[in-house]
Parts: structure tokens; C-alpha cells; sequence
């Protein structure tokens, strides 16, 4: 049981995740190279750093580092966010002479400015205020303010962002769309909660949520995920991939000729087949279509090197163990149309699951769950 101060003092904390230490850590190293590199590459274009102008970025540096997803850090609330706090406090300091109503008229406006144009990013009212409050170095730059410092550091700080987050495998800037092949919602998403149903209930707050419509629609889905899983019927088996997986998996070896990866492809009428090194261990997947894109540069002299499966092939596989229940590939297929899931077993290759097998299987349950229907 909580005491009062206990909890006092859980009302006052966020309902945040706390990441795990690597995460954290990474973060931290994000905002570290982001706010270095930004600073030392102004330094080597202009000569000079401006201090001052390091809160705002250091600021900025929170949001795409350690809440990339948010809807507060995209590229476009960043760069707008920053050159309207820009330009409206350059123009206050100019012409409103008291320094505390020059920088709360400009932090105002410059709310109510990024709010009209679905720019806001909280770092750009300390942009407002650095206009106001820079003194003589930013009085003589006027409105070259808003380029350097503010528009040159924003991008800097952005481009070091996106790479590090893509580096890190985090999506960055987020996508707006579950569904990739198509705008229309995805097969889960046709029977359950839908889009425009969550939009239509957005439309409707009046408070602004730090999060997207994006990702509540990925949370729903997952949910919805967990939802079916729960209210499966306790009685039906649990069917597990070592029940239903192909055994006798055709594969490709990592140094393989690309060519008689060709005939292979040729030979199976498959579209995609996966990877694995000499010891039979899974170490990627290689499509038809990245041997086709090879082809169209075979020519290229650049690209001479590049003749094994290993070059082009895709190093980033999901993966499912034999005692996994065939429910967690469920997604996979329906929302990502995966054509199959390697089973992986100590690293080996041991089976591999596909589209049929699955629906193979949900058939047999169905049938199962008439006949019990029947029976009652």
C-alpha cells in the first residue's frame, strides 16, 4: 500500500516507458555527436560558434534523440518551428524596446503561429527568446538570424539525427502509414478499428497530444493483437511452428555466384529465398527483385565487386523459434504480406514457414471450431 507522499509524488511523475540502459545510453551518445558535429561544422563554415544559440539546439537535441517518434520532433516542426520563433523574434526585439514584453510576445506568437501551421516544436520558444535576448551579436545580424544561426544549426543538427536514429534502427522521420503497399487500412485494421475512426475521435480533443495519430493506430492494432490472442479459446490446440514448418528448406549459400542465384530463382519460381553462410546458419534473405536491381547495374563499373549473394542480400531477417505459437506470425503476414518466416533454432536454419503453411493451418482450426460448433 502507497503512502500519501508515494502517492503524491506518482501523480506527479510522466506514464513514461523507462527505456532500457542501452537505449538510454545511445540517446545520450545521439544528442552528444548531434550537438558536436552541428557546432564544429559551423565553426569550420563561419569561423565562430555562438553559445548562446546551444540551449535552443540542446533543446531540439532532446526531442530527436530521445523521443524521435514524437510528433513534436519531425524534420518539418524543427526547421518551420524554428524560423517562425525566428523571425518573430527578431522582429519584437527590433521594435518593442521593454526586453520582457519584447520575449513573451514573441514566444506567444510564435505559439499560436507553430500551432496554425502544425510546426510546434517546443525548442523554438528558447529561439524567441535568444532573438530577444542575444544582445549586440544578434541585433547585428537582424533577420540574417535566421539563417545562421538558426536555420544553418537546425539542419545540421537534423541531418546528424536522421542518420544516427537509422543507424540505431530507429524509423526517423516516422512515417505517417501502416499500410505501405496501399492508403487503404490494413487487412486487421478493415475489421477492427480503422483510421478514420481514431481520426474522427482526435478531431474532437481539445488538448494536443504528444502523439501521433501514427503511432496510436500501431498501438491499437497491436493491442487489438493481443486482444484476439486472449480471447482465443483455451480448449483449441496450440499450434507452435515446429508443427506446420517445411524442414526441407531451399536455400542459398552466402558465396554464391550471383548468376546461379538467377538459376536458382529460375529453377524454384520463388520470389524470395534465404541465406546461409557454410555452417548452415541463417545470415540473410536475398529477393528476386535485388537480383534484378543487380543486373541493372552489373555494368557499372563501381559495382564490379559485388558478384556473391552476400553483397546484396538483406542481413536484417525476422525470425520465429520451433516452440513459437503460429499466432505471433499472424502480423507478419497479414500487415507486412511476408511470403515466409525462417525458423531459427541455436542460429540454424531449421525450417521455414510460408503463406500456405499459415493458411493451411487456420483452414484446420476453422474447420475444428465448426465441428465443436456443431457438436454444442
Amino acid at each position: 500500500m502507497f503512502h500519501p507522499q508515494s502517492e503524491w509524488l506518482e501523480i506527479l511523475k510522466p506514464n513514461f516507458k523507462l527505456l532500457p540502459l542501452k537505449e538510454r545510453l545511445l540517446c545520450g551518445l545521439g544528442a552528444l555527436l548531434g550537438l558536436s558535429l552541428s557546432s564544429l561544422i559551423s565553426l569550420w563554415i563561419l569561423g565562430d560558434i555562438n553559445a548562446w544559440y546551444i540551449a535552443p539546439m540542446g533543446a531540439s537535441s532532446v526531442l530527436l534523440f530521445a523521443v524521435p517518434a514524437s510528433p513534436l520532433a519531425q524534420p518539418w516542426n524543427m526547421v518551420i518551428g524554428n524560423t517562425i520563433a525566428g523571425i518573430i523574434g527578431v522582429t519584437c526585439a527590433l521594435h518593442i524596446p521593454n526586453l520582457t514584453e519584447a520575449f513573451s510576445v514573441a514566444v506567444a506568437l510564435s505559439i499560436i503561429l507553430m500551432m496554425s501551421t502544425d510546426s510546434l516544436h517546443p525548442p523554438s520558444g528558447a529561439v524567441a527568446i535568444t532573438a530577444v535576448l542575444g544582445g549586440e551579436a544578434v541585433s547585428e545580424l537582424g533577420y540574417l538570424f535566421i539563417f545562421y544561426p538558426v536555420l544553418l544549426n537546425s539542419l545540421l543538427l537534423l541531418l546528424v539525427a536522421m542518420m544516427f536514429n537509422r543507424l540505431t534502427g530507429k524509423q526517423y522521420p516516422h512515417k505517417a502509414q501502416l499500410n505501405l503497399r496501399s492508403q487503404d487500412p490494413t487487412p486487421t485494421q478493415k475489421v477492427t478499428i480503422q483510421p478514420q475512426d481514431i481520426h474522427h475521435v482526435l478531431e474532437h480533443q481539445t488538448e494536443l497530444l504528444d502523439i501521433s495519430e501514427y503511432d496510436l493506430q500501431k498501438i491499437i492494432l497491436e493491442a487489438q493483437y493481443q486482444a484476439n490472442a486472449r480471447m482465443q479459446d483455451e480448449n483449441v490446440q496450440e499450434w507452435r511452428c515446429e508443427d506446420i514448418m517445411t524442414h526441407d528448406v531451399i536455400t542459398l549459400q552466402q558465396d554464391d555466384d550471383i548468376q546461379l542465384a538467377l538459376d536458382k530463382f529460375k529453377q524454384v519460381n520463388l520470389m524470395s529465398l534465404p541465406v546461409v553462410n557454410a555452417e548452415q546458419q541463417l545470415v540473410g534473405t536475398l529477393a528476386l527483385y535485388e537480383v534484378v536491381e543487380w543486373f541493372k547495374h552489373a555494368t557499372d563499373v563501381r559495382m564490379s565487386w559485388q558478384h556473391q549473394v552476400k553483397h546484396i542480400m538483406n542481413r536484417k531477417v525476422v525470425t520465429v523459434k520451433p516452440h513459437q505459437s503460429i499466432a505471433d506470425l499472424v502480423p507478419y503476414f497479414v500487415e507486412r504480406s511476408f511470403n515466409y518466416i525462417p525458423v531459427v533454432e541455436q542460429q540454424q536454419l531449421v525450417g521455414i514457414i510460408s503463406r500456405a503453411d499459415m493458411i493451411a493451418a487456420m483452414n484446420q482450426r476453422l474447420i475444428w471450431l465448426r465441428s465443436k460448433t456443431t457438436e454444442n
